[in-house]
């Protein structure tokens, strides 16, 4: 191998290395990039999915039936078990529902962890409502404890017709270090 050659080989690993660590970096860096932006942005509260009252009554359309998948992820750096109980619910829109997950920490450590909500498709979630869940706010968990946390929800039945499906996700992200820092 020529003299060149080795040097743009060499620049190029350079580059992949850099490349690789700013990844990385920004994906440690998001969840408490995502608080910071709350914080600023929407004055403490987390944009989402709407939350509700259970005082608040809805007429069930008994007459319609929609499909809520629930899907669960954990961030690369979070040492968790994280899935629903429920894979697929139907539902009768203006009908309250609660559907339980289960997270445990992995370690043998505490661990303070955030889960942040998604649904898609993205204009189903104005009709989305939470009154409870485990992503409102941080939860700790004791070294290799686990638990079942609820969703209770509600989808309002003013809901345009043409959403038959909804996939309400959960991600949750290992947030030790930025928790103990505040």
């Amino acid at each position: 191998m020529n003299n060149d050659t080795q040097q743009k080989n060499t620049r190029l690993i350079r580059i992949l290395v850099l490349v690789a660590v700013a990844m990385f970096g920004f994906g440690y860096a998001m969840v408490p990039l995502y608080d910071v932006m709350c914080e600023v942005v929407f004055k403490k509260e987390k944009p989402g999915i709407p939350v509700v009252d259970e005082a608040v009554s809805y007429k069930v359309n008994k007459n319609r039936e929609i499909t809520v998948e629930f899907m669960t992820t954990v961030n690369k750096a979070a040492p968790m078990v994280f899935r629903s109980e429920t894979k697929k619910l139907k539902i009768h829109p203006g009908q309250y529902y609660t559907v339980n997950f289960y997270a445990e920490n992995k370690t043998d450590k505490v661990m303070v962890a955030q889960a942040i909500p998604g649904i898609s498709p993205g204009p189903a979630a104005e009709y989305f409502k939470k009154t409870e869940c485990f992503c409102f706010t941080e939860q700790t968990f004791k070294a290799r404890e686990g638990r079942t946390m609820p969703v209770r929800f509600v989808v309002n039945p003013e809901i345009p017709e043409q959403y038959k499906t909804i996939t309400l996700a959960y991600t949750f992200f290992d947030n030790t270090e930025t928790s103990v820092k505040k």
